[in-house]
């Protein structure tokens, strides 16, 4: 997870890498190579996204972290402000249009504006090939895997663009270059996000707004269980 987390950072510090960073003994950094940035981080109460939200909190970031259920999002901001950083948190189904909007609206109520976006919220409520997945698993899957990172980006670009530059990292997987047999239509999701990269970056480029793609391992959160032990719970439950 620490190299996920650290991949994530090279994709945002690169346009400050001039500021300076001071580490205390907590290893919270009171001055920030992200001083007074502004980061939105979806699917972040658990796994690897709450490790990517902690970090940027800890290198001074404001961080606004979200998922689906708000008791989620009570625990990862009381942990997080209890390490003294600056988070907040709202709930936020990235698959249904009023919780984005829900989101983009506690960003302005509290920031006015964003520099960056890590779009890690994903689902897949299906462990069986690709061709066993009935019409709900693939609209399931591609709304909230794919769909969602550019319905909301579009949502925030323009608070974005005010702050003059900013940085996108979409979460993608190993899946997408190395399928699990298993998991066919989250394959599929994880790979089309690399497309969407590729694109993304092109048409913000001139905007002074990067973007780039995590492709994480299997790494050992709740959400890999699945890979892990083979077992999944009925649709549509397990979802990050």
């Amino acid at each position: 997870m620490f190299q996920a987390v650290a991949y994530v950072s090279r994709g945002l510090f690169r346009s400050y890498a001039g500021l300076s960073v001071r580490m205390n003994s907590t290893g919270i950094d009171q001055k920030g190579v992200l001083a007074n940035r502004v980061a939105v981080v979806t699917g972040a109460t658990d796994g690897i996204g709450f490790a990517i939200a902690r970090r940027l909190a800890r290198d001074g970031a404001h961080v606004v972290v979200s998922s689906r259920k708000q008791h989620n999002v009570d625990r990862a901001v009381a942990a997080l402000q209890g390490e003294g950083l600056s988070v907040t948190g709202t709930v936020c189904h990235v698959g249904k249009a009023e919780d984005r909007e829900r989101l983009v609206a506690t960003v302005l109520e509290h920031y006015g504006g964003l520099d960056f976006l890590v779009c890690n919220a994903a689902v897949n409520p299906l462990v069986r090939s690709t061709l066993q997945a009935s019409e709900e698993v693939w609209d399931k899957i591609l709304d909230v895997n794919v769909k969602s990172p550019a319905l909301l980006l579009s949502q925030l670009l323009p608070h974005m663009e005010n702050r003059g530059m900013g940085a996108v990292i979409l979460v993608s997987s190993i899946a997408a270059y190395i399928p699990h047999v298993e998991l066919g239509p989250y394959n599929v999701s994880k790979t089309a996000l690399l497309g969407l990269t590729r694109t993304l970056s092109l048409e913000l480029a001139p905007k002074g707004i990067r973007v780039n793609c995590l492709v994480p391992g299997i790494i050992k959160t709740n959400f890999s269980k699945v890979v892990r032990t083979g077992v999944c719970p009925p649709f549509p439950s397990w979802a990050q």
